[in-house]
């Protein structure tokens, strides 16, 4: 196990910047997964740390140590990628030893970590198959004890379980969980899935145009988004979001945008400013009621749709010049074309300044 250090990495391909000046340090024994949407750079990052990819500029350093003039076979990493990458000829057994046996490592040794791994991945009964004869879920599980048996300082995973089945994909998160609280290793984890990171990770860092947009844990991500991006990336739906202006009318300060009109309590108003661009006010969905609740402020809005999730509903609603989303439990008087009252808590409302989140002295935490 070790700590992972970057320290203001870029990188650029042809002049295109992919990297713009990230600085992580991943501590030792943690469960860090990189957030973000496809192109954002989170796959080359990872690749610069495993040394497949060189960086522009920056360092990387693993235990304390620069490891940018290593080779990948020299920086103790092992890496798990979307495509299992098995050697279609070798028995599964024969795979799991194979980086063992280049290494000279003792036939002892090589049998010890092999019988190991293969009960913490449950699969000793497979350990004499050939690839073709397992399916995508034990092909990935040999892909772990492959990593598993070099017994390395970081382990990196790119997207791993891309490849699988809804159902398959839910089982796997849940053992890849539990084998890193077992053995209590260093991973590094790629997705562009918001649910993988919120249930895999010890820590998320969200990664949009190259730049780290919030690194947190993932409670805190999801109910302290640092700006609009992150707010409207995490979360299923997504958050609700209204781009506008504060605004003073009749000694009020009220937020207008979109084509809506909220009277905002004065501890959410930024100190020294009544009036300021480029304000963003959001609320997710599972955060609006339809009942009266104490200290909130409210909208009418026009149920478009009813989408019956099972155990409970979102209603699509337009409110102003923008639709927005109403996670309820299931109520069977709401039917499309009603109109309803919205009530949005203070405590539980986020405001955005300058595309950054503004967190008033007062407020209750949320």
């Amino acid at each position: 196990m070790a700590e992972l250090e970057l320290r203001h990495i870029s990188k650029s391909f042809r002049e295109q910047p992919v990297l713009r000046d990230i600085s992580l340090q991943v501590p030792d024994g943690s469960f860090t997964i990189l957030l973000g949407p496809s192109g954002c750079g989170k796959s080359t990052l990872l690749r610069i740390i495993a040394g497949l990819e060189s960086q522009t500029s920056g360092q990387v350093c693993i235990a304390g140590t620069a490891v940018d003039h290593l080779p990948p076979a020299e920086r103790d990493i092992a890496m798990v990628f979307q495509q299992y990458a098995l050697y279609p000829h070798l028995s599964v057994r024969e795979n799991l030893a194979f980086a063992l046996t280049i290494r000279r490592t003792p036939r002892r040794v090589i049998e010890e970590r092999i019988a190991e791994a293969a009960q913490l991945l449950d699969i000793q009964p497979l350990l004499d198959r050939k690839p073709k004869d397992l399916s995508g879920g034990q092909r990935q599980r040999v892909a772990m004890g492959r990593a598993i048996v070099r017994k390395p300082k970081l382990f990196l995973f790119d997207e791993p379980l891309s490849n699988l089945d809804a159902q398959l994909r839910t089982s796997m998160r849940i053992e890849l969980k539990k084998l890193q609280q077992r053995l209590q290793v260093t991973m590094i984890y790629v997705t562009h899935d918001q649910v993988e990171a919120m249930t895999l990770g010890d820590r998320i860092v969200v990664i949009e145009g190259g730049r780290i947009r919030q690194a947190d844990d993932p409670q805190q991500t999801y109910t302290a988004p640092a700006d609009p991006f992150v707010a409207s990336f995490i979360g299923t739906p997504p958050m609700n979001l209204w781009e506008g202006s504060l605004m003073t009318e009749g000694g009020k300060t009220v937020f207008k945008g979109n084509g809506l009109t909220l009277p905002l309590p004065t501890r959410l108003i930024p100190p020294h400013s009544t009036q300021k661009s480029d304000v963003t006010l959001g609320i997710r969905p599972e955060d609006i009621a339809l009942r009266e609740s104490p200290e909130a402020v409210q909208i009418t809005g026009t149920v478009e749709l009813v989408e019956d999730l099972g155990a409970d509903l979102l209603l699509h609603c337009r409110a102003g010049e923008r639709r927005l989303v109403v996670r309820t439990a299931r109520r069977a008087d709401t039917v499309q074309g009603q109109t309803v009252t919205l009530f949005f808590p203070v405590d539980k409302l986020h405001l955005f300044i300058d595309h950054r989140r503004f967190d008033p002295p007062s407020a209750t935490p949320t």
